[in-house]
């Protein structure tokens, strides 16, 4: 199952096991069960400290457990971990074998401090870029408590589960039995929701931070790049980030990023982040802002308020808060989400095989997920409220060349129609005026993005689409205050434009701060 480059590759990672490990599969007479067989055994001749056992009594079969030898289980898949999820498998083994998660110290004390017990499952899709997150962190967790377990579980390998628990999209997070956490989340997000107390130690150790000379809220493309042109300058410089990478991490194929022809956006935002911690940026994690207070007097600091309580301050801030996915606003929308109703195609197409889905949007989104869909999908219907596509033309022919899709343009969805338990189909209204209804099990959305610039309304100058005006420095109407990004009123909304716009803001920074003088008195605001 492996090639010869990924052996040798994974031999080297297993050589540095400090303890023996067991991998005790579960299996019968399936070719699932076979394959994973053929898996185990392929892993186990590469390390003498890993022996395969065929012993399991687990009722999900097939599945295996990574355990030390003669120690309690550890982490348990469901799945044949290879797609998204081999490198997940790769990080259990190692973890389990003695090598220490990649977790700050304040982390690794908060899981050894949870009481539990916690028995996870998590649902996931092998092609699902945004599962390895989730998985990894519930991994870490049970090799780290002994109160905490979680099993991987491939929704393709068991449908009935999937079809019982109504199951939709990916990841799915069950914890004790009942439904926990639904999409992509990080360690820190899951520990925030196991830890209620954990938002106030986290604004309890910010309350004494020093003030900032470059403060930067968003760690997306634009906020990377400011991070690092900021840092290139001898700059304090500190970066606010819910997530590292941003919306990059919902986006699979990336083809457009000069310099590298074929990458995807979890691969993209691991390089952005490694790329802005090789310089002296504080990076403050996990963390929202939800109020910007400008400084007082020109050259002054001003203040961020963030969700857990705690406030900063900088002479300078950059704001590249990014966008996320806008949503149609029509009857049946939310009450369907996860239902029928999608926005990932990459993550929860799988589970729609067979079945007829509709798309919405008829630019590159969604013109590209038509296309992926149109591989697994018994039928894809295309809705386009404008009168033309406007994705790329090279997209635009594959999507016609493709004999399961229809594309309707000038048709409006009005509404999502279910059963009460799954979508069963849509209304759109045509450019002849009347209604038209179309019989289906699935709707993804791919409408284009919304700014995440709600909390700043009444702070700064927004355009009539939310988004913040800056000029040519990427200066806002605040003196001190830029952005970059897809938060801004800078036109055509891509990576290679945001990283762009964040040295270009961070630039613009630099030069505010060597033009402007600080206030004799440099206090903290109170």
């Amino acid at each position: 199952m492996l090639q010869d480059p990924i052996k040798a590759q994974l031999k080297g990672y297993l050589a540095g096991l400090a303890h023996p490990i067991v991998l005790e599969a579960s299996l019968d007479d399936s070719a699932q069960s076979r394959e994973m067989h053929e898996l185990l055994h392929e892993v186990a001749a590469l390390s003498d400290k890993v022996q395969v056992s065929e012993a399991g009594q687990a009722t999900r079969r097939p599945s295996f457990v990574i355990k030390r030898e003669g120690g309690r289980a550890g982490v348990t898949f469901a799945a044949i971990p290879m797609g998204h999820e081999f490198t997940s498998f790769v990080l259990a083994l190692l973890q389990v074998g003695g090598h220490p998660p990649r977790l700050s110290d304040d982390e690794i004390a908060q899981i050894k401090a949870l009481p539990g017990p916690y028995h996870f499952e998590t649902y996931v899709s092998l092609s699902c870029q945004n599962c390895p997150d989730v998985v990894q962190a519930l991994n870490a967790m049970s090799v780290l408590n002994p109160n905490i377990s979680n099993v991987t579980i491939d929704g393709a390998l068991f449908q009935d589960e999937v079809t019982a628990k109504n199951i939709m999209s990916v990841p799915q997070v069950y914890l004790n039995g009942a439904p926990f956490e639904t999409g992509r989340a990080d360690m820190e997000q899951l520990l925030a929701k196991l830890d209620a107390d954990a938002p106030r130690r986290a604004a309890e150790k910010l309350k004494d931070i020093a003030p900032f000379d470059v403060l930067i809220i968003g760690g997306g493309p634009a906020g990377a790049s400011a991070a690092i042109y900021a840092a290139r300058k001898g700059l304090r410089t500190g970066v606010v980030a819910e997530r590292f990478g941003g919306q990059v991490m919902d986006t699979a194929g990336i083809e457009n990023f000069i310099s590298v022809p074929e990458t995807d956006g979890p691969k993209l935002a691991a390089a952005l982040e490694a790329h802005v911690r090789a310089y002296d940026v504080e990076i403050i994690s996990g963390q929202r802002a939800k109020e910007l207070f400008p400084a007082a007097l020109p050259g002054g600091l001003h203040s961020v308020a963030l969700e857990s309580g705690a406030i900063l301050h900088a002479r300078t801030v950059i704001l590249a808060t990014g966008a996320h996915w806008r949503h149609l606003g029509v009857p049946g929308e939310e009450e369907y989400r996860n239902k029928g109703v999608a926005y990932c195609p990459h993550c929860d197409g799988p589970f729609y095989k067979g079945k007829r889905v509709a798309v919405a949007g008829g630019g590159n989104s969604g013109v590209e997920a038509a296309i992926d869909l149109a591989g697994i999908v018994a039928h894809v219907t295309l809705l386009q409220r404008g009168s033309y596509l406007k994705a790329d033309k090279v997209l635009q022919d594959k999507l016609h060349s493709l004999p399961n899709v229809t594309v309707l343009t000038e048709a409006l969805t009005t509404r999502i129609e279910g059963n009460g338990r799954n979508v069963t189909g849509l209304t759109y209204r045509g450019g002849d005026g009347a209604d038209h209804h179309v019989d289906l099990e699935g709707v993804f959305v791919q409408i284009g993005l919304l700014p995440n610039t709600d909390w700043l309304k009444t702070t700064l100058r927004l355009n009539d689409f939310g988004e913040i005006v800056v000029n040519d420095h990427r200066a806002t109407s605040v003196p001190g205050v830029f952005a970059a990004g897809d938060a801004t009123t800078t036109p055509y909304k891509q990576i290679v434009i945001a990283i762009g716009d964040g040295a270009t803001a961070a630039l613009s920074a630099f030069d505010y701060l060597i033009r402007v003088p600080a206030p004799a008195s440099r206090s903290v605001p109170a």
